[in-house]
């Protein structure tokens, strides 16, 4: 067996022969993950956290405010990570304003100075006590390291804070990783994805790239040559998408 991430060797077995079917006969040598939403659960972690730091100025407020409060700070404020990503805004400032319209929608409103930064803190400590990979994560891996296939990460999220996530999720094995200070680039831009695809020592064009945003990941990466596959773990409907799409990471070796 070869060291786990390392590169393919020439005999790939029973794994590539699947992930190969299952791919039109495309030849695949290596794989390359998102982290968020895809190997780990970052929602879980990141409503759960919610909930720990905001119970104290959200007191009675029902599940379905919970779950409202949650959908607002982790889908409906997305703009806001853009601007991180696009340089406008530090990561602290993107989470607090996220949050600010989160708790806002509930009529509370975070003080300046001390109460927002102990939010802000509080969250992200506790954030990483949620952090875990989704039960198909492993068995997949398992199967890469046993037939050889290389495989790494590539997220919208810097290199370092990435790296601890990884480690925090048991998934220390995923040596190859890709952040956004790697290459000074964000998904799509076909530079974040091809970095991976050299570091992997694999061509594009028999590269997997797996991820649950079907713009960034599924659409990102086959536009930068890569085998793009759509996780859409929710079911999310798409009427008229024509691309690679899978429920779960198991499926790659169905």
């Amino acid at each position: 067996m070869s060291a786990p991430g390392a590169a393919a060797g020439p005999q790939a077995g029973p794994v590539a022969s699947a992930l190969a079917a299952g791919l039109g006969g495309s030849a695949v040598k290596g794989v390359l993950f998102d982290i968020d939403d895809t190997l780990v659960d970052l929602e879980f972690s990141m409503t759960s956290a919610l909930r720990d730091v905001s119970e104290h100025l959200l007191p009675g407020l029902d599940q379905a405010g919970w779950e409202k409060f949650g959908r607002i700070f982790t889908h409906e404020t997305t703009h806001f990570y853009d601007r991180y990503l696009a340089g406008e805004l530090t990561f602290n400032e993107q989470r607090l304003l996220r949050g600010r319209a989160a708790l806002g929608h509930f009529g509370v409103e975070l003080e300046e100075g001390e109460q927002a930064e102990h939010w802000v803190s509080s969250y992200a400590s506790r954030q990483h006590g949620y952090i875990r990979a989704f039960d198909d994560v492993t068995p997949v891996l398992d199967a890469l390291d046993a037939a050889g296939i290389s495989y790494g990460a590539v997220s919208n999220n810097v290199h370092d804070y990435q790296r601890v996530k990884l480690d925090a999720a048991g998934l220390e094995r995923i040596s190859v990783l890709v952040g956004t200070d790697t290459v000074g680039a964000a998904k799509p831009d076909p530079a974040i994805y091809l970095e991976g695809v050299r570091r992997l020592g694999t061509g594009a064009g028999e590269t997997l790239y797996v991820g649950d945003n079907r713009l960034l990941d599924a659409d990102g990466s086959t536009a930068a040559g890569l085998l793009g596959v759509w996780l859409n773990r929710g079911g999310e409907p798409a009427p008229g998408y024509a691309g690679r799409e899978i429920g779960s990471l198991l499926e790659l070796l169905a």
